[in-house]
């Protein structure tokens, strides 16, 4: 062993030493400056974290121009200047001298009225006109009438207890009104002489059918084949049939029939509606009644290829 290494091995050695790591950072205390400093921020925070709830207790405090109505189901948007049009009315109370927060709400905050949904358009409609239009074979006068005084709208309620009074007995009895309702197939003349006619070759029925079919696209607008119908069905008497259509009528599925029988086996021979039914009015025959079934599909998997709409319509006459 070399004598350097003998004298290394008998020099004291510092077992504890390490690489220097820096002083640690004094820690001073905070001098009367920092503290005003730091209690002028927290000031200032708490004063705008008032403001903004002011701001916001006086925004919800107020109603929206236009307000979303949920009336038993039916919803229904307009202006809050409509809802209020009627002083010291039910509405013009709940939205001129409440808070939003007073009302009733349903699950996507719009404001709730347990009341008949679809009288509703009439209490509506009379708030925006002040006026009263009723179709022509309206028959719950009595119960928009109740909805009237439950919205406290007395000059609504006073105009349908005029009307009312006119029209109890036909109400009350089940009977169509006079002014109102006249079947094609009765007699106008009075109440008394309300008998059906008998039915011969001047009056019955004629009902119209079609099955059409469009496309929707992906812009919403129908394209060239809107409507196309593609074959309209006659079911009737087949005197009535023959004296409206004539030559028109294709009679190849169900020919040889006497005249006094009836037939759903004829179809005309174009496609357009309104033909048949200029030859309809012209033969004396009013439209009575209409109904309509439709179904949607895709032309392949793809959602967002153009929608085929099909629907069967069936139009019904009388004379």
């Amino acid at each position: 062993m070399s004598l350097l290494a003998v004298l290394f091995l008998l020099l004291p050695h510092d077992t504890n030493t390490s690489v220097p790591r820096g002083d640690s950072p004094t820690i001073r205390p905070r001098s009367a400056t920092d503290r005003d400093a730091q209690n002028k921020r927290e000031i200032r925070r708490t004063r705008k974290e008032k403001r903004a709830m002011a701001q916001t207790d006086s925004q919800s405090a107020t109603f929206p121009e236009i307000v979303e109505l949920n009336v038993g189901g039916q919803v229904y948007v307009t202006r809050l200047e409509t809802l209020t049009a009627v002083p010291n009315s039910l509405l013009w109370t709940k939205f001129t001298q409440g808070s939003p927060g007073d009302l009733p709400k349903d699950g996507k905050g719009r404001f709730f009225f347990d009341r008949d949904g679809f009288l509703f358009r009439y209490i509506l409609d009379h708030l925006r006109d002040s006026e009263l239009f009723l179709p022509e074979y309206f028959k719950e006068r009595r119960r928009l009438q109740k909805e009237a005084d439950f919205f406290q709208l007395p000059e609504l309620s006073r105009r349908l207890a005029t009307v009312s009074k006119d029209s109890s007995y036909a109400e009350d009895s089940g009977e169509p009104e006079d002014a109102e309702l006249t079947s094609p197939v009765t007699s106008s003349s009075s109440s008394s002489d309300r008998t059906l006619r008998s039915p011969g070759a001047n009056a019955g029925y004629i009902t119209i059918g079609y099955r059409g079919s469009y496309t929707i696209g992906r812009d919403i607008q129908a394209d060239a084949k809107f409507r196309r119908v593609a074959r309209i069905t006659v079911c009737s008497k087949i005197s009535l049939a023959k004296e409206v259509f004539g030559e028109t009528l294709n009679e190849s599925r169900d020919p040889d029939r006497p005249a006094d029988k009836y037939t759903a086996r004829y179809y005309l021979k174009y496609n357009f509606l309104e033909q048949a039914f200029d030859r309809l009015a012209e033969a004396g025959f009013h439209m009575v009644a209409c109904n309509s079934t439709g179904t949607c599909s895709y032309a392949t998997s793809d959602p967002g290829e153009d929608k085929l709409w099909t629907s069967y319509t069936e139009y019904v006459f009388s004379r």
